[in-house]
């Protein structure tokens, strides 16, 4: 048997290997960026890099500039000067301090604060005010009570004996009842139906409230609550002993209650959206436009430059800052010219290839994947996914996401691929101008896209369908 030797050893080899420039990925981020975010990444760099500075726009030297009218040493209009305003000193204007306020918008107030705010106008004791705090605080944006009262009551008791020792020992524990006692107090506030723990129970309150305790749409609630979601009108009508249509009747006010009353109060934030390309339609063709008109404009600047050509002048450190700065400088500014062509490139194929779609509908739209711009543009597949990533496009059709475009397709008989987008929009407008009396069923649809030459199964009519929260034919129909 030979012997083995174990240990460390060093050896030399060669072998290729590829490896990202940090610049690279500096040029994938910039890509990445949506404009608003672009621009706030360019000002910082305008403070960080001496070499960059903005690229004010030229003036026509040729243009012809409006003269101004000089005053005629004529009289003094003395009218003019009195209706400003004349008064010893000047006019009012050159002597007088005006305070300017400037609007502060404020935050209205959501859910939580206006609960209390009613809370704390009733006369209550302490110490069941303070157990209405803590049910708010179980409170959930839609408005319903997230846990059972039993729980409230013990996490409160236990938070009392922990934090409040000496208080807890001469306090009564808090029941059932009294959480009870302040739920149906807090379930009188506004919104109505607030503080309840489920849909049927919230349905009950706004109805109560209402006055329409008598009806049959509270009976239906009350009683027949699972039969009325499952929107059984034969059944229900047969117990009731009345007609079906009474039934859909009563279902369509139900309907109209809040099912969600906490929703009034949430506190949504605005998202304004800053479209970064901009096609148009000049003449019968559409043209492609970036909307870079916000970002400053880069150049280098002159006297950096004229520093930097002295090279004698600097030496060690300084040399090397000069000379990182002039290269990121000038990186920079071709980083954003690419990224502005290669935008640019991306939105002509996509009008090009959708042109259908801003002609007629979304209906048109085609099947698009990210692989066949990459291919077209002669790009990386990556490339086009940053690119179309959080970017928006002011068309005429409206501001629409890149993302918007692309969609997988169907196959049809005339040999032209469909967008599965178009296609969920004509199983929209199949159901909206069905009849009532006679919706149409899942395979109904089926035979009607068939008969326009769209291949598709049944079980993919039933997944669009949900997709866009349309019921099934059995829940559409009416009598």
């Amino acid at each position: 048997m030979s012997d083995f030797r174990r240990g460390l050893g060093q050896s030399l080899g060669m072998r290729q290997e590829m490896k990202i420039n940090p610049r690279l990925y500096q040029a994938m981020d910039l890509l990445y960026m949506p404009l608003m975010d672009l621009q706030q990444h360019l000002k910082q760099e305008l403070l960080a890099n001496p070499f960059l500075e903005f690229s004010e726009p030229v003036e026509d030297p040729d243009e012809e500039k409006p003269e101004e009218e000089k005053p005629e040493d004529d009289e003094m209009d003395w009218e003019e000067i009195l209706l400003n305003g004349f008064d010893v000193g000047g006019r009012r204007s050159q002597y007088e301090d005006r305070e300017t306020f400037m609007p502060t918008p404020a935050a209205p107030p959501d859910l939580w604060e206006h609960l209390r705010d009613q809370l704390h106008l009733l006369t209550l004791e302490p110490r069941l005010q303070y157990l209405g705090e803590e049910l708010i605080g179980n409170i959930d944006r839609e408005g319903f009570l997230t846990c059972s009262l039993e729980e409230v009551a013990e996490s409160l008791n236990d938070h009392l004996a922990k934090t409040e020792p000496e208080l807890w020992a001469d306090m009564e524990p808090y029941t059932l009842e009294e959480a009870e006692k302040v739920l149906l107090v807090l379930q009188s506030f506004y919104p109505s139906g607030v503080g309840a723990r489920d849909l049927r129970e919230t349905l009950l309150i706004q109805l109560r409230e209402r006055g329409d305790t008598d009806g049959l749409s509270y009976r239906l609630v009350s009683e027949h609550f699972e039969q009325l979601v499952s929107h059984r009108w034969s059944e229900l009508s047969k117990e009731h002993g009345i007609s079906a249509k009474d039934v859909q009747d009563a279902a369509d006010e139900i309907a109209k209650l809040d099912p969600k009353p906490g929703l009034k109060y949430s506190v949504t934030s605005d998202n304004y959206i800053t479209p970064d390309l901009i096609v148009q339609k000049v003449d019968g063709e559409y043209y492609v436009f970036h909307n870079d008109s916000s970002l400053p404009r880069l150049k280098l600047s002159r006297s950096y430059r004229e520093v930097a050509r002295d090279k004698n002048q600097y030496h060690g450190d300084n040399k090397a800052f000069i000379a990182k700065k002039l290269n990121s400088a000038q990186w920079m500014i071709q980083a954003i010219e690419q990224r502005r062509q290669t935008m640019l490139r991306v939105m002509n194929f996509i009008v090009d290839r959708q042109r259908e779609y801003f002609e007629k509908g979304v209906e048109h739209l085609r099947p698009l994947t990210l692989r066949e711009v990459a291919e077209h543009i002669d790009m990386h597949e990556s490339t086009v996914s940053r690119v179309t990533n959080d970017k928006y496009a002011q068309t005429p059709r409206g501001v629409l996401p890149l993302k918007f475009f692309f969609s997988s397709g169907l196959s049809t008989d005339y040999g032209e691929d469909v967008s599965a987008r178009g296609i969920r929009a004509r199983i929209e407008k199949l159901v909206s101008d069905e009849s009532p009396q006679k919706p149409l069923t899942d395979q109904a649809i089926v035979d009607r896209l068939k008969a326009e030459g769209v291949q598709i199964a049944r079980r993919t009519v039933a997944k669009y369908r949900d997709q866009l929260g349309i019921l099934s034919a059995r829940m559409r129909k009416r009598v």
